[in-house]
């Protein structure tokens, strides 16, 4: 069922672009500025495509959206699906299956969380190392498609090393600072208790958000090689001095996304060339 609802959402994008991007780029809460940086746009509002989910969170357009960065001709998803907005872990990963399909072979994911690292502040970006799946559940659950991916996928570098490299490089050639960490994923929708907090912690996580893993493990899965981005917008409760809501995650997040945004359109360059 799976596979033939991603051939018709792929058979339906190939009647409008033939081209074949070779990266793709999932845009978390207020970085979908990025988009504005891709040239000869061809767009595709989420609600157009067959199967797929539906964006129903304030900073997601809900858009697919295909252009040039740089000379690379890429894919960007702005806006995602989450977990606790009702979705099943297969709908959240939907459109990563879509992207392989589609011939994606690199995918960039990104995403504003909270800062469990005490050395981090609200602005900060994060290369995400490594990632810890709090709540256990994952879209691979249930029966196996051999066509997609193996039964027991290696999951030992779900963030290319090669990939990692490059963005380090990149940063630092832009002089846009570049923390490093471990991204751990809570379900939501609420914020983390401090309690909580602690316990992610001790269990080593860097930063805290409520997306980006599901993707990330359907594409490792899938074969594609993954780099990670996080925009820190706020310090975890426990740490943070005042409570969360959603519009400070937007603003920080939306005063970052520059930064971001140049970071990743540089990357995407030479991108063609990459080994």
């Amino acid at each position: 069922m799976l596979y033939d609802h991603v051939t018709e959402t792929v058979r339906y994008i190939r009647q409008t672009v033939a081209e074949t991007p070779s990266v793709a780029v999932i845009l978390g809460s207020g970085l979908g500025s990025i988009i504005y940086a891709m040239k000869d746009q061809v767009v595709f509002p989420y609600r157009d495509l067959p199967y797929f989910p539906q964006s129903t969170v304030e900073g997601h357009a809900g858009q697919l959206v295909f252009g040039y960065l740089g000379n690379t001709f890429a894919v960007a998803l702005a806006g995602r699906f989450h977990y606790y907005e009702g979705f099943t872990m297969k709908q959240v990963a939907y459109p990563v299956y879509v992207l392989k399909m589609l011939g994606v072979k690199d995918l960039i994911v990104t995403n504003a969380c909270g800062g469990i690292n005490r050395s981090f502040a609200p602005g900060d970006l994060m290369l995400i190392s490594d990632y810890i799946n709090i709540i256990g559940a994952n879209p691979l659950i249930g029966p196996n498609d051999e066509r997609f991916g193996p039964r027991f996928p290696d999951c030992s570098e779900p963030f290319s090393l090669a990939l990692m490299d490059r963005a380090r490089a990149c940063a630092g050639k832009l002089e846009i600072p570049l923390q490093e960490g471990v991204y751990a994923f809570f379900n939501g929708p609420c914020f983390e208790t401090a309690a909580e907090i602690r316990a992610f912690a001790a269990l080593g996580a860097d930063a805290i958000g409520m997306s980006t893993v599901p993707e990330t493990t359907a594409a490792v899965y899938l074969g594609m090689r993954v780099l990670g981005f996080s925009c820190i917008t706020n310090m975890a409760t426990g740490i943070a001095k005042t409570k969360h809501s959603h519009e400070e995650v937007l603003q920080v997040a939306n005063a970052s996304a520059g930064s971001l945004a140049l970071l990743i359109k540089t990357l995407m360059e030479e991108w063609e060339t990459a080994e």
